[in-house]
């Protein structure tokens, strides 16, 4: 697609993909757009929110509707956030300063990623007062030294971010296919800012003959978490998890809240899609404990898809690059604003005044739909 054939005015997120994809060598559409292997998780991600089917009310009282609810304490003007997204100066100069600023100006949550390409402190100077902007989390790659970690989560401490975001499903990194036939390397001047050039970066692994070159014997383990849980103030949320019992030992463990995610499609492929693994976690987790969900969203219907499948709020990953790299923080802000928009569209027409509405009740059954769904009745206001 060149610029001539690109939307002009895009009005989905779609449009703002094409015109990522005209923009961005083709090495940068692979690094950014790929999954692991044969991209099963990938494709499952997107189809999951597809095959659920919405079953709408009419006639219900919709005065004084909102998308307000609280998460973590902290109120939220809708449940919509920007997930974590490495090295997004790859997609645009200003990178995660102009996402920031987006953010801020729709009041989005948003995930800074330990591998940006400018440093935390940078992005939330940008993102500016807590007053005037979404909540503002911090996503943590746990270093093999405790030190190093420890010292990230002070200078994310130090610096306003609201919560920890660990991740933990990418010891290592996926067989990438796609950004490995496209020749993708970083470029010069690219790299994870918040890291210290020697430091080693998730998927890079050792010379040695363990698994994964040695990196595996560095994995984090429930040790770990339980070691990070009482080295931070800050709440703690898990990201990348599917497994019922990991959600059941993450509450044990002190964590504060979990991210239903699958990376994306980027790590294991042939995982479940999100939209699956969700309504089970939410049942063994009791609906009120924070869930977010990520992985595939693309509509305002989505959004409120995985809502009445028992999430307080979602994040999406893929759809900021492609507005950040079709027009900089505006795109971003439209990315967010769209599906803000379509979210609305979605609760009026299914007869939701507010969040609190939304429930497994306007979602076909199991049955029909193909995916189970929560049963959960708790409002989202954490």
């Amino acid at each position: 697609m060149t610029e001539r054939t690109m939307p002009a005015n895009p009005v989905t997120l779609a449009d703002h993909e094409a015109r990522a994809r005209a923009r961005l060598a083709p090495d940068r559409w692979a690094y950014f757009s790929g999954g692991a292997a044969d991209g099963i998780t990938l494709r499952a991600n997107r189809e999951a929110w597809d095959a659920l089917r919405l079953l709408p009310r009419v006639l219900r009282p919709l005065a004084h509707g909102h998308t307000r609810s609280t998460l973590l304490g902290r109120p939220l003007v809708h449940p919509i956030f920007l997930a974590p997204v490495a090295y997004q100066t790859l997609a645009h100069p200003e990178g995660e300063i102009a996402t920031a600023l987006a953010a801020a100006a729709q009041q989005a949550g948003m995930v800074a990623s330990t591998q940006s390409g400018v440093t935390l402190e940078a992005i939330a100077a940008a993102a500016g007062p807590a007053s005037e902007r979404g909540p503002l989390w911090f996503q943590l790659y746990l270093q093999p030294d405790r030190g190093a970690t420890l010292a990230l989560v002070q200078r994310a401490e130090a610096a306003g971010y609201e919560a920890l975001v660990l991740t933990v499903d990418a010891p290592v990194q996926g067989a990438r296919d796609r950004e490995r036939q496209a020749g993708f390397r970083l470029p010069p001047g690219v790299r994870a800012a918040n890291l210290p050039d020697a430091a080693p970066v998730a998927g890079k692994a050792a010379s040695t003959d363990a698994l994964c070159g040695g990196l595996a014997a560095q994995a984090p383990t429930w040790a770990d978490i339980e070691w990070l849980r009482g080295a931070t103030r800050l709440p703690l949320l898990l990201k990348g998890v599917l497994h019922p019992d990991d959600a059941r030992q993450a509450r044990a463990c002190g964590t504060d809240g979990l991210v239903v995610s699958n990376h994306g499609g980027r790590a294991l492929d042939t995982v479940p899609a999100t939209a699956e693994c969700l309504p089970r976690i939410a049942d063994t987790t009791g609906g009120a404990w924070p869930l977010l969900v990520d992985g595939g969203i693309r509509r305002g219907t989505d959004v409120f898809k995985a809502l009445a499948l028992g999430a307080h709020a979602v994040l999406v990953g893929r759809p900021q690059i492609w507005g950040l790299a079709s027009a900089g923080a505006a795109g971003v802000a439209q990315v967010i604003r769209l599906l803000r928009d379509e979210l609305e569209i979605a609760m009026v027409l299914a007869g939701c005044a507010t969040l609190q509405e939304v429930r497994d009740s306007v979602l076909l059954p199991a049955a029909t739909s193909g995916i189970a769904t929560a049963r959960s009745d708790e409002a989202p206001t954490l």
